[in-house]
C-alpha cells in the first residue's frame, strides 16, 4: 500500500467512526449506525468524483464500503466504553480531515494538473462528510464551532500541492500536508485556535427593510 492509498483508508475508516460514534450519542440502531458511518466516510469523496467527472471511488472498489461498514459495526459495540464521545469524535474528525485534506489534493492534482483544483478538491473532500453527518445526526455543525476547521483542511492541500509542484518525494509531500493540517486543527481543538470573527454590526431583520 503506497502512502496515498494508506490516507484515502484512514480518511474513511477515521470518518466512519465518527458518524458511528454520533449514532451513538444519539441512542440509534446498528442500521443507522452503518448509515451515518458510510455517509461520513464516502461523502466528500463521492461529491469530489462528481465533480472531477471522475468514477466515483466505491462503486470502483467495493472495499471501501466493507472498511466504512466494519468500522460502524466495532463502534456500536464498543462505544458504551468511552466517556467523552463528542470529544472522541473531534479528534477523529482532526485525523479524518487530515487525512482527506491530502487524498483529495493529490486526486486533484492528478486527473486535473492544476493546484487550484487540488487545493479546493482536498478541501473539499475533507469536510463534506463531516457537515453531512452533522446535518442528518442533528450535531452542532463543526462549521459552525468558533475553532479553525476549514483552514487546517486548507492548510494541508495547499501544503501537499506547493510540495508535489516542486517535485518533492510523494510520502513526504504526503507527510507533510497530513502533519501541517493535524497540527492546525489538533491545536484549535486544544487551545482554541481561531480566526478573528467579523465584528461589524449584525444584519437587518427583513420585516425592517423598506
Amino acid at each position: 500500500m503506497n502512502p496515498i492509498e494508506f490516507f484515502d483508508y484512514a480518511g474513511i475508516a477515521v470518518f466512519a467512526a465518527t458518524g458511528a460514534l454520533a449514532a451513538s450519542r444519539k441512542q440509534l440502531d446498528i442500521v443507522s449506525f452503518l448509515f451515518l458511518g458510510g455517509v461520513t466516510a464516502i461523502g466528500g469523496g463521492t461529491l469530489r468524483d462528481l465533480i472531477l467527472d471522475a468514477p466515483v471511488f466505491w462503486v470502483e472498489e467495493h472495499n471501501y464500503l466493507i472498511v466504512a461498514g466494519a468500522v460502524a459495526v466495532i463502534v456500536y459495540f464498543t462505544a458504551h466504553l468511552i466517556e467523552s464521545r463528542y470529544k472522541l469524535l473531534l479528534w477523529f474528525d482532526a485525523l479524518g480531515l487530515a487525512a482527506y485534506s491530502v487524498y483529495g489534493a493529490w486526486k486533484g492534482y492528478e486527473l486535473t494538473g492544476s493546484p487550484l483544483v487540488a487545493i479546493v478538491m482536498g478541501t473539499l473532500t475533507a469536510t463534506f462528510g463531516g457537515i453531512l453527518r452533522d446535518l442528518l445526526a442533528g450535531e452542532p455543525s463543526v462549521l459552525l464551532r468558533p475553532e479553525i476547521y476549514v483552514s487546517a483542511s486548507l492548510t494541508g492541500a495547499v501544503v501537499y500541492t506547493l510540495t508535489a509542484a516542486f517535485g518533492v518525494e510523494l510520502f513526504l509531500c504526503a507527510s507533510l500536508g497530513f502533519a501541517s493540517s493535524l497540527a492546525l486543527r489538533g491545536g484549535a481543538l486544544r487551545f482554541g485556535w481561531s480566526i478573528p470573527p467579523y465584528r461589524s454590526r449584525p444584519g437587518r431583520n427583513p420585516e425592517d427593510i423598506p
